[in-house]
């Protein structure tokens, strides 16, 4: 039925109503989400930089100290992906990441606790102090770490998917989340580091000494307290700062549907269906990310496995549980990656400015390229320090010492880019595909995972093939490295962040 011609006029007078546009969300909120990044690092520093030390003064050769390791890949494999597929659809009252979130966070404080006691729950079952393997402890530590990289992944991955919500379909402003996100691990970084170079926690909580952990495991027991205490602090200011949206009462993107409680109630074989069954319909240049991705983590889980170890071994010329010299190039080793995390906080608030100027996919790749010749420049350290032989009866020169420091300070700069421009790419190319930030970060989750399951069993058989020593898969890490950087720089659009436009 035509309107009245009064009704007409009446209707051209009227003022057009616009749909609301949804407010930005403030950087400071941005902030406070990403700080969780700090907890968690904090606890993946003195992983790094003391628990492949500890495995081998528990009795396992350097040679099958990367198998431990297998633990976190494998365990990422399947976590990461099926929390973040439950996280995209998790309809409780307090939001959709926040209870995983929390979840995760009192997961890491458990499995802290466990591997800190892994001597005494030994002793406790029967390890001798004196014995040069320690299976039961071994057992317990082993355990402790599964439980860690399961809770770890439970928690960083809803925490990056959080803040890709809060940023949306906006490109630079998921760029600079995740540059907060890298932030806050760098300080995390930091701190950690800072902790594991200390030997004198111990003295600090001298219950921690017992008749099963000596000096140097309770300086390891007693540096994860601290980790509970800040695993705690940041777990609260994140979690707090995002007040969520349940999803049924959402709209949108975030709504899925009328069949959402039969996809609850079949979770596990939704995840698998959708995991699997997205892969085949990922366009050619989010694999290309995929593949930089993979290329860049064969680089880097060499060094984060074996860092302070080749401080220990190759600088100092100790070996585990054999004099002083190896402890104390441990220490050193997690001084230099201190420094290393320092670099990488300065890179993060440099990288959104950089990927504007030249490109993420350009930036990606410089930093790899960078990250390779630091890698080839260990090598040649390596061998001056074995031609200048001074291995077992003095330290190390200051010239070589001052050369192994500078290469670990200056890795923190392809650090900071990995821990955020792959994160970004993926974020922002996924959007066109339906998926859940949730399940976008798991497909990234399996080029990072898959890489570090493959070094994890061959760095240790490798390296034994070519006479022990970490050198091997260094060899292999800088080539990887190079590689991946050459992928990014040639086969990633040089695209710039677009200026944002006023909503009228």
């Amino acid at each position: 039925m035509p309107f009245p011609e009064g009704e007409r006029r009446r209707a051209r007078a009227r003022p057009v109503v616009r749909a609301p546009v949804q407010a930005k969300v403030p950087r400071r909120l941005l902030l406070r989400v990403a700080s969780i990044a700090c907890g968690i690092q904090f606890g993946w520093a003195l992983q790094l930089s003391l628990l492949t030390p500890y495995v081998q003064e528990l009795g396992i050769p350097h040679a099958w100290a990367s198998v431990i390791w297998l633990c976190g890949p494998l365990s990422g494999l399947l976590v990461q992906p099926l929390v973040g597929h439950m996280s995209d659809r998790c309809t409780g009252r307090f939001g959709r990441r926040r209870p995983f979130i929390v979840a995760g966070a009192t997961s890491i404080a458990a499995a802290v606790l466990i591997i800190g006691y892994s001597a005494d729950i030994g002793g406790l079952l029967g390890d001798r102090p004196d014995a040069e393997t320690k299976p039961r402890a071994v057992v317990a530590f082993v355990i402790g770490f599964w439980l860690l990289d399961v809770a770890n992944n439970m928690t960083q991955g809803p925490c990056r998917a959080l803040l890709g919500d809060l940023t949306g379909k906006d490109h630079r402003r998921t760029r600079v989340a995740n540059a907060y996100f890298s932030l806050f691990m760098a300080l995390g970084n930091v701190l950690g580091f800072a902790t594991g170079s200390f030997n004198g926690w111990f003295k600090i909580f001298p219950f921690t000494m017992t008749s099963s952990c000596n000096a140097d495991c309770a300086n390891l027991k007693s540096a994860f307290f601290l980790d509970i205490s800040i695993i705690a602090i940041t777990t609260y200011i994140s979690v707090s700062a995002a007040q969520e949206t349940p999803l049924s009462s959402a709209s949108g993107s975030l709504h899925f549907g009328e069949e959402r409680a039969e996809q609850s109630s079949h979770t596990q074989e939704a995840f698998l269906w959708e995991l699997f069954g997205t892969l085949r319909y990922l366009p050619w240049s989010v694999w290309i990310i995929l593949f930089v991705t993979a290329l860049t983590w064969i680089g880097w889980f060499p060094f984060l496995l074996f860092d302070t170890d080749w401080m220990g071994r190759e600088i100092y010329g100790g070996q585990p549980n054999e004099g002083q010299n190896y402890h104390t190039g441990v220490s050193m080793g997690a001084f230099g990656l201190m420094l290393n995390s320092v670099v990488l906080g300065i890179t993060s608030v440099l990288i959104e400015k950089l990927c504007r100027k030249w490109g993420a996919g350009f930036v990606w790749g410089i930093s790899n390229i960078l990250m390779a010749l630091c890698f080839l420049s260990m090598l040649i350290i390596t061998f001056v320090a074995k031609k200048m032989d001074y291995a077992g009866h003095d330290q190390p020169p200051n010239g070589i010492l001052i050369a192994a420091l500078t290469v670990f300070a200056i890795l923190g700069a392809p650090l900071a880019v990995t821990y955020s421009v792959p994160y970004a790419l993926i974020s922002t190319r996924v959007e066109t595909l339906g998926l859940g930030q949730g399940l976008s970060m798991g497909i990234l989750n399996l080029a990072i995972v898959i890489p570090q399951i493959v070094v994890s069993l061959g760095s240790g058989p490798w390296d034994q093939l070519f006479g022990g020593g970490n050198s091997p898969s260094f060899a292999v890490a800088a080539a990887a490295s190079f590689s991946s950087g050459l992928v990014a720089i040639l086969a990633i659009p040089r695209s710039r962040a677009e200026k944002p436009r006023l909503h009228i």
